[in-house]
């Protein structure tokens, strides 16, 4: 299998997600330094609060896209229209839901309700409807060419950022939140573009029938679930921590995000074949068992070089965020954990176990939530251990399913190394 298609796919992506990894790193470091860690750590926590409501924009018509063209990647989607209309309707519902949460209830210090919904905008409504383009290039096997439309708004938020260091406004954040946002629209255009020939042609945009609601709402929930424990920390991290100790949290659990990338890119490029080998049980379990051991080794590794390299990676964030290096070593250790449970929540989401999924990553949340709160008093290295704790918590979760006899045979032939 490594040297098969998933392998020459995984390749082929992380070449993409290198320059991804690059556009993530250079824009965290920019931003963190313009902003400083007060105004940093209340900009990526409303950022973190939107991508969960981004999450379910596309009510989960995305997955059933992606699920569509997998099996018939060279057939027109009939999903595709009412991903689209379902997308627009439910991410102008959220935003709206979204401005009320954050401007009544948060309220963010020195964010401006014009920075609230400039990254409303990028992030409930249009990153969506970028997923679509994306998806269905992944469904057809064109890994690589997807991860191009995801990384196209990372590449322009670069170069946003880059412009507002070299202005430097007085109103720093505001301003970058509406270049934020116009990096995003600026892609919309070009990923619609890509769609082939003929499929953008000749469709109504109709909303889902109520059978197609109900269809795709287990994959909303999914989806939703399977963003929480990756961004839920840095909203509560504005909510329970001070300004300053905030900031320092969210810059450094913004490292994980690029440090798995690997991983990331590995579990894309095996998603359409996990879909298609559903009723290949032999073929299937060799391939869920390969992934989650690669995942593993990986895993370990980073979180020792993430270890190693804290203090490089303070220093480059500057004097302001001089007690990162502790939480970074805090964080290192949940790098292998956030490795495992990508592979078991895509195992489960291919396996036709989605409650499984979002059973695990709730008892995640709510792991978090608790630690969290008694953790509070130690700061951002107490936010740092209440992810290690639910990271961990879900995997061990998550095997223990798989050796109890709650799934298929061939998956919980996994946990037997």
């Amino acid at each position: 299998m490594m040297r098969g298609p998933i392998a020459r796919a995984t390749l082929r992506t992380s070449a993409v997600l290198g320059l991804r990894l690059l556009a993530q790193a250079a824009t965290l470091l920019i931003v963190a330094r313009l902003l400083g860690p007060v105004q940093f750590g209340a900009f990526v926590g409303m950022a973190a609060l939107a991508v969960m409501f981004g999450a379910l924009s596309t009510f989960g018509t995305h997955l059933l896209l992606l699920r569509e063209v997998s099996r018939a990647p060279d057939k027109p989607p009939q999903w595709l229209p009412i991903a689209f209309a379902a997308t627009l309707l439910c991410g102008t519902a959220l935003l709206l839901v979204y401005l009320a949460v954050t401007m009544l209830w948060l309220s963010p210090a020195g964010m401006s309700a014009v920075a609230l919904l400039a990254i409303a905008i990028s992030d409930i409504v249009v990153l969506p409807l970028l997923a679509l383009p994306a998806v269905l290039r992944q469904g057809q096997g064109q890994i690589a060419r997807a991860q191009v439309l995801v990384v196209l708004p990372q590449v322009m938020r670069l170069i946003a950022a880059s412009t507002v260091m070299l202005w430097h406004p007085d109103a720093a954040l505001t301003v970058y939140a509406l270049a934020y946002a116009l990096a995003a629209l600026a892609c919309l255009p070009i990923a619609w573009h890509t769609l082939p020939a003929g499929w953008a042609e000749g469709w109504r945009w109709t909303l889902p029938s109520w059978t197609q609601w109900r269809e795709a709402s287990g994959y909303a929930v999914l989806n939703l679930s399977a963003l929480g424990p990756n961004e839920l920390d840095k909203t509560l991290a504005v909510h329970l921590l001070p300004a300053a100790a905030a900031g320092t949290y969210a810059a450094g659990s913004r490292v994980l995000g690029p440090l798995v990338l690997p991983v990331l890119a590995m579990m894309i490029s095996a998603l359409p074949r996990m879909f298609r080998t559903q009723d290949e049980p032999s073929n299937r379990s060799r391939l869920l068992r390969v992934t989650l051991f690669i995942a593993m080794a990986y895993g370990l590794l980073a979180g020792v070089a993430l270890w190693v390299a804290a203090p490089v990676i303070a220093w480059a964030f500057g004097e302001r965020y001089a007690d990162l290096v502790g939480t970074l070593h805090w964080l290192a250790f949940a790098v292998p954990g956030l490795s495992m449970r990508y592979v078991i929540s895509n195992i489960l989401m291919t396996s036709d176990q989605p409650l499984s999924r979002v059973v695990i990553e709730l008892f995640g949340l709510f792991i978090l939530w608790m630690v969290a709160i008694f953790a509070e008093k130690y700061g951002a290295a107490g936010m740092a251990g209440a992810l290690v704790c639910a990271e961990w918590g879900m995997v061990l979760f998550g095997i223990t399913l798989f050796r109890g006899n709650k799934l298929p045979q061939e998956i919980r032939r996994l946990t037997n190394f």
